[in-house]
């Protein structure tokens, strides 16, 4: 396949800023005297075979009657020896006026065709629009919504550094390996604790009295609940237990028992014992 043509099509169906040409057995000896030569080989698609360049060569002439010519010409522009060139063409007038129509760098050997300024700009617009299509479509993917909390940023529901494209193919694997667990908000928490400190205060904890006398032995438990609830009707059954000394037999005394033996006589009282409220038949 000839340089200049891609497939059937011919080099001006396609983009020049696009190609590039060199010739390998010309690199190691470019120099500022010969790039030109190197620049009008046949093989080369930016080189018109119409320019006063070719004529000029074929007549066996100078370059410098360049200037005394009209038409298409090429020109080197600039030298930096021995790894950049820049050659222009242009279609030259007069002597003195010619309007330049393209430019071509050479860089290592290798012939590049310069973008124009409205390709550039063309380029950048269409760059930063995709970059910013792209931003977009991940901050989307970032964003949450409930009816209850509304929107919120989740960032970590997908690895840093990983491209729009990719979070739906790793998501799938993400989602069989690992649960979702969702973190409880801030008003889920203080609605928690307040509804723990109001049952705390509608239902508080029993305590047990216990009272100890050496004499007269008095064990006394109460069931306590709160003060509210004593006044209301069902009255809780309080038991009390007493326990008196009862002293010993005078025969026991002189029959040398131990002073201060004490029989413990128990009473169990019982108060405030009511049967269970009858059941009304439903008119």
């Amino acid at each position: 396949m000839m340089p200049g043509r891609i497939g059937n099509l011919p080099l001006a169906a396609e983009n020049p800023l696009g190609l590039s040409w060199h010739d390998s057995a010309w690199i190691p000896l470019l120099s500022p005297s010969n790039i030109m030569d190197y620049f009008s080989e046949r093989s080369n698609p930016f080189f018109d075979r119409t320019c006063n360049n070719e004529i000029v060569k074929m007549q066996r002439l100078s370059m410098d009657q360049l200037q005394n010519m009209t038409g298409l010409e090429y020109i080197l522009l600039h030298v930096q020896d021995p790894i950049l060139y820049v050659i222009r063409k242009q279609h030259r007038h007069s002597p003195t006026q010619a309007t330049p129509l393209a430019d071509y760098y050479i860089i290592a050997g290798i012939v590049y065709q310069a973008p124009d300024l409205a390709s550039v700009l063309n380029s950048r617009l269409l760059s930063a629009v995709h970059h910013l299509q792209c931003s977009f479509e991940e901050t989307m993917s970032y964003s949450r919504y409930h009816p209850s909390k509304g929107y919120w940023w989740d960032f970590k529901a997908t690895k840093p550094g990983l491209s729009p494209y990719s979070i739906g193919q790793s998501s799938t694997k993400d989602a069989s390996s690992t649960p979702k667990e969702e973190p409880s908000t801030l008003f889920q928490r203080q609605r928690v604790d307040m509804l723990l400190a109001e049952l705390v205060r509608q239902f508080p904890l029993p305590i047990t009295q216990t009272t100890n006398q050496s004499n007269g032995v008095t064990v006394k438990s109460e069931n306590s609940t709160d003060k509210n609830a004593e006044k209301t009707e069902s009255n809780v059954n309080n038991i009390t237990i007493k326990q008196e000394p009862v002293d010993p037999p005078v025969s026991d005394m002189t029959n040398g028992g131990l002073q201060g033996h004490a029989e413990i006589k128990t009473e169990i009282k019982q108060e405030n014992m009511k049967p269970p409220p009858e059941k009304k038949p439903r008119l």
